[in-house]
């Protein structure tokens, strides 16, 4: 069994005369605890993007699992194990986190069509649900509309339905931006307690959580790969410090 789960090869994305990802070449080990980083504009949302299959790369191909899908649908990478948080911007505001967990276990376990039945009606999902709920420190908030709730539990509720697809790929998109400081503490630990068997991808700019939750790092600039390796050997690249320098964040780095 291969310790690659998802691996870029040679990614390249062109957008007219503009080259946003620019030879991208990277692998995710199963289990991983992987941060992408780099300044605004390095290209990590347009990488994103590739993988999930928002956008198809002018060049190169992904392989998820030892497969190849490059073109694949974004449906179907979800299907396959492929996730990413916040991919639906937007809640249902008038459900609860109860009814949105519910749903979303509904669908993923082929029985999306009678989701509106009562809850109780599967013991599969209601478990599974609640689960979730408690997993996800939304067991006190299970019955308020989402539309109520503060922010760093919407956030926690974008990340819940993600794990509620069981993937064995989450790409976490940037999960404390916008959080206030007295909610990201909860959300952070919620973060380094995901499933050891879940392969992670975090795209961050707090370098706080950053540094305290990857194990290895890829940093990204002007669309190419500048260096990788764990947090230390990149806390003390001459290189990345330079670029975040360039960019008046020296003092994350």
């Amino acid at each position: 069994m291969t310790d690659t789960v998802l691996s870029t090869h040679g990614l390249v994305m062109r957008f007219g005369g503009i080259t946003a990802t620019n030879n991208v070449t990277m692998d995710l080990k199963r289990g991983a605890r992987h941060a992408l980083i780099g300044p605004n504009g390095a290209g990590k949302t347009t990488l994103i993007n590739q993988l999930t299959g928002v956008l198809t790369p002018t060049e190169g191909r992904i392989t998820l699992l030892g497969e190849d899908i490059t073109n694949l649908a974004p449906h179907k990478r979800v299907a396959r194990g492929l996730v990413r948080t916040f991919q639906i911007n937007q809640l249902f505001d008038s459900m609860t986190p109860l009814e949105t967990l519910a749903l979303v276990v509904s669908q993923h376990q082929g029985i999306g069509a009678q989701w509106w039945r009562p809850l109780g009606s599967s013991k599969a999902v209601a478990e599974r649900a609640t689960q979730l709920l408690e997993q996800f420190h939304l067991s006190d908030v299970a019955k308020q509309q989402v539309k109520h709730l503060a922010y760093g539990k919407r956030r926690l509720l974008e990340i819940a339905i993600a794990l509620a697809c069981e993937p064995r790929v989450l790409l976490l998109d940037e999960p404390v931006a916008g959080v206030p400081a007295g909610e990201r503490e909860e959300l952070l630990q919620t973060v380094a307690a995901l499933p050891a068997d879940v392969s992670v991808l975090l795209i961050e700019h707090d370098m706080d959580l950053v540094f305290s939750f990857a194990t290895r790092m890829t940093v990204l600039v002007n669309g190419t790969l500048l260096t990788e390796g764990d947090p230390e050997t990149i806390a003390n690249d001459p290189k990345v410090k330079e670029v975040y320098l360039g960019h008046g964040e020296s003092a994350h780095v």
